[in-house]
């Protein structure tokens, strides 16, 4: 949850996105449900058993553990979510290419929608923000 509440964050709170994931226990928890439906992100999940569905997924996990995960496994809990955590900011999103992506890492490949959305999001805050002063007058908006 942790994850996706960071995600959510760091895109500037997006509107009408989609999260998509197999049918496991921690995606269908009452928890994560609740989490989706207050962030106003839609739910998607692959068909039971059918790996073809979440395949960009299954693909990470598998960069992951060939990558990243020591062949003789993490000490503890702390360690793991640490080392992870670093694989997927500092490396996989910001500097792994991606052949998907034209060879960019995630990052890279999503600046230009990243910045047209914050465009676009901070025009209407501009245009509302003039609208609501537009009955003082003129002088309200220099």
């Amino acid at each position: 949850m942790k994850a996706l509440e960071m995600a959510w964050e760091t895109r500037g709170k997006p509107v009408g996105v989609m999260f998509h994931s197999d049918q496991g226990s921690h995606y269908t928890s009452r928890q994560f449900r609740q989490l989706l439906w207050r962030y106003r992100i839609r739910q998607s999940m692959s068909r039971r058993g059918n790996c073809w569905d979440n395949s960009p997924m299954e693909r990470f996990f598998r960069s992951l553990k060939n990558e990243w995960v020591p062949a003789t496994g993490y000490v503890s809990f702390s360690d793991a979510a640490h080392a992870i955590t670093d694989y997927i900011v500092g490396y996989y999103s910001a500097l792994r290419p991606h052949e998907y992506n034209g060879g960019l890492p995630p990052n890279e490949s999503e600046k230009p929608i990243l910045e047209k959305n914050s465009n676009a999001v901070a025009s209407f805050f501009v245009d509302h923000f003039r609208s609501s002063l537009a009955p003082l007058g003129e002088k309200a908006c220099r």
